[in-house]
């Protein structure tokens, strides 16, 4: 009797349970196999949660190696080629090399494969290349058969997967599940100016590792957008130091490639709204607001304020004397003599001019400008005014028309551009230098329209003293609640030697539509607002105040 190795793999910890035939199925048939060849099995190997691919780096398959280097094992026993490896890197194929230097054999049920001879060499050498062309196809159809259910809004993941609070049934599609409550509680908490995320998750339960992605995810407005895919590639697939998985890398999907459905009618928020809240975030993480309520800050404009001679964000710094008297000022960041992480030093011709501006000084000037003049009468009649001339002042027609057909234009052009990458006329890098030229054109095409033909909301000054009347009490606010209402209007102000010049506040407006870059010139001493934000006032600060 030949003693023989038995090996026995399996890609996954599932394909190991009981409830699978798959290790049982294949020692059956090993079992089978050496019988019918007058073989001995003296030791079986079991690998689990290894790919074909990777068996190099298990230490099974190493140890596999060295035994088989004993000149009294005479082969290795498999259920079919496919277990031994399924290679995918040429550099695979040094474990064929292994065989063929100990003369070992290959035992399959349908006959043995001696890597130390010609014949064996080639057939082995193809079956290798075989089993690695069968799990790059598998790869494939799986890949595109769950891309197909992404657009037809089904899906194609495991539960595990799913949002939270999100269920999914295959007759009902998408739905939302009596826990989505707590997310609605986040959004409405974040939306009027908790920006904390240790005090959402005492106040929602989720816990604040997830909530900037739960804030952020565009299924809770009913849309599934998938923007990220799985990297298919040998490169893209993550394994251990000794060859088990552990997924494949994430990436971002090509512009075309993001799939976007509609699969809930009854969001729990408008699409408005969750775009303002997106702003509201990327402001968080732009400008570094924090919200830390166990040391209260004394400033209550930090991450709100910019410099109007260079643009460069206001940063705060406190300083203490020997006698323990502290002094607190905001400085521009431009003045540093180091940015970030760069080794070298910023040129003194080079650095803001700017001086520092003492905090009470300036906090009492801001104050006073929320405080009386957002609630003057004659200033919000001036702003009417403006809103009046800008909605008469509409542009002709034929300049309407010439821009819309402008921009129809430039999206058959943008899809043509597409078509053509497609069909493999044009290459990536070609369709990118286009596409990006289009979407140039497009934009300025699109900020033209927009200035020829505003849209705002009909208003008076009356409404204006109501939507602005809760600044009243502005000036008897703690620093807590004036960084409340400021973070979910999420302003801009423009300051430089204690004076300012200009503010925006930077939200969507009420109809929904994208808010535009470009900002109205409605302005008195040097002050501008940005005219869609006053209905989302009234009705998320009202609650705050």
């Amino acid at each position: 009797m030949k003693k023989t190795i038995e090996l026995i793999r399996v890609s996954t910890e599932n394909q190991a349970n009981d409830d699978r035939a798959s290790i049982p199925a294949q020692r059956t048939i090993n079992r089978k196999t050496a019988a019918a060849f007058g073989l001995t099995i003296y030791l079986s190997i079991e690998i689990t949660d290894v790919g074909g691919s990777d068996v190099l780096k298990a230490p099974e398959i190493q140890e596999l190696v060295r035994l088989i280097q004993d000149p009294e094992v005479h082969g290795v026993v498999a259920r079919e080629f496919s277990r031994l490896m399924r290679p995918e890197n040429l550099g695979d194929f040094i474990l064929l090399q292994a065989f063929a230097d100990s003369k070992t054999l290959l035992y399959l049920p349908d006959g043995p494969i001696d890597f130390a001879t010609k014949t064996g060499r080639l057939l082995g050498t193809i079956r290798a290349a075989i089993a690695g062309l069968e799990k790059s196809e598998f790869l494939e159809r799986s890949f595109s058969s769950r891309e197909e259910m992404r657009r037809q809004g089904k899906c194609p993941s495991a539960p595990h997967t799913r949002p939270y609070g999100v269920g999914y049934e295959d007759e009902r599609g998408w739905f939302y599940l009596p826990e989505v409550e707590k997310v609605r509680r986040a959004f409405e908490l974040f939306r009027s100016g908790v920006s904390n995320f240790g005090e959402l998750e005492r106040e929602t339960g989720l816990t604040r590792f997830n909530l900037r992605n739960i804030l952020a995810n565009p299924i809770y407005m009913g849309w599934r957008v998938y923007d990220k895919k799985r990297d298919q590639s040998k490169a893209g697939l993550y394994t251990s130091i000794d060859g088990r998985q552990s997924g494949r890398r994430k990436m971002c999907r090509t512009p075309e490639e993001v799939i976007r459905v509609k699969v809930i009618d009854d969001p729990i928020i408008s699409e408005s709204e969750f775009a303002h809240i997106q702003e509201m975030l990327t402001a968080k993480r732009d400008r570094h607001l924090r919200a830390r309520h166990s040391t209260e800050s004394r400033f209550v404009y930090h991450g709100f304020l910019a410099c109007a001679a260079c643009g460069e964000v206001e940063y705060t710094k406190t300083y203490t004397s020997r006698a323990g008297l502290i002094s607190d000022y905001y400085a521009c960041s431009g003045k540093q003599s180091y940015q970030g992480n760069r080794p070298n030093p910023v040129a003194a011709d080079q650095r803001c001019p700017t001086p520092y501006m003492r905090r009470e000084r300036l906090e009492t000037h801001l104050d006073q400008l929320f405080a009386v003049r957002l609630t003057d009468r004659g200033f919000l009649r001036e702003l009417v005014d403006e809103l009046e001339v800008r909605q008469s002042g509409l542009g002709s027609k034929p300049k309407l028309a010439r821009l819309e057909a402008r921009i129809h234009k430039l999206d058959e052009k943008r899809q043509r551009i597409l078509d053509g990458f497609f069909e493999g006329v044009i290459s990536r890098e070609d369709r990118e230098t286009r596409i990006d030229a289009v979407d140039k054109d497009r934009v300025i095409a699109l900020k033209s329209l927009a200035e020829e033909n505003p849209s705002h909301p009909e208003i008076d000054a009356g409404m204006l003293v109501d939507l602005f009347r809760p600044l009243c009490a502005w000036a008897m606010l703690r620093a807590e609640a004036k960084r409340r209402i400021l973070f979910s209007l999420v302003p801009e102000i423009k300051v430089a030697n204690y004076k300012v010049a200009g503010m925006s506040l930077l939200v969507p407006s009420l109809c929904g539509a994208e808010p535009s870059t470009r900002k109205p010139s409605v302005s008195d001493r040097g002050l501008s607002l940005r005219r869609e934000s006053f209905g989302y006032y009234a009705n998320h600060h009202k609650k705050v105040c």
